[in-house]
């Protein structure tokens, strides 16, 4: 079932409304999508059903979801108490050939430019198909929120551009950390070294924590009422 992105953000956010309490069963059956019964391979569905009943067009491009407008979509799994359950993926980080790269080309910029958030509401060992689509909202960063979030980009980076890759731990960055991001351990890519020579590491990808996820929910939703 293919739906035309969205014109407008009036249009996305009327869209993002007609969902909002929908279990995610529901949604995969308007859709057409059978979901899977292995837990293992349900990673990412809700994400992957969100984009498709909203008209996200960008795919796996290193841009917006949402071209057109420039605006990023990104879901909060949380419990019934409103307590962000993990970390957020932004985007792959850079790890070779990054010269020129700054804050404000980088795609970390790009895709959180504008965000609209979609909590999920979930419980462990609650199914797939039993997690409640939340009341989405869309966020742009404060000045305060942006210049931590270029802070810990920039340091983080340094440390990529100075061949200190593998002593990145995620202990590093306030609102943003670096992580492994690899399907297995196997899955190498090519970054710079101590000595600036290259070496073969583990993809990294840069994630917002949650205690910025939940910073944002806090400000912007009564958690009585992000499930409608």
């Amino acid at each position: 079932m293919k739906i035309s992105p969205p014109s407008t953000e009036q249009q996305l956010l009327k869209r993002v409304q007609a969902i909002a309490g929908m279990p995610i069963a529901q949604l995969a059956d308007n859709l057409g999508v059978e979901l899977p019964e292995d837990p293992k391979k349900s990673k990412g569905i809700a994400g992957l059903l969100l984009e498709l009943c909203l008209g996200a067009s960008a795919g796996s491009k290193p841009e917006p979801d949402f071209q057109q407008l420039g605006i990023e979509l990104k879901t909060i799994p949380i419990n019934s108490a409103g307590k962000v359950l993990e970390s957020t993926y932004v985007s792959i980080v850079p790890l070779y050939n990054i010269l020129g790269l700054t804050w404000e080309n980088s795609e970390v910029k790009a895709k959180l430019t504008k965000v609209l958030w979609i909590p999920i509401l979930t419980e462990k060992g609650r199914p797939l198909k039993d997690r409640v689509i939340g009341q989405g909202f869309l966020w742009q960063a404060t000045s305060l929120q942006e210049a931590i979030l270029r802070q810990d980009w920039q340091e983080l980076m340094d440390k990529v551009a100075f061949g200190e890759i593998e002593q990145i731990t995620a202990k590093y960055g306030k609102y943003m950390q670096v992580r492994p991001k690899g399907a297995n351990a196997s899955a190498l890519t090519k970054a710079i070294g101590p000595d600036g020579v290259a070496i073969m590491t583990l993809p990294r990808g840069f994630y917002l924590r949650t205690c910025f996820t939940q910073q944002l929910l806090d400000e912007v939703l009564l958690h009585p009422s992000i499930i409608e």
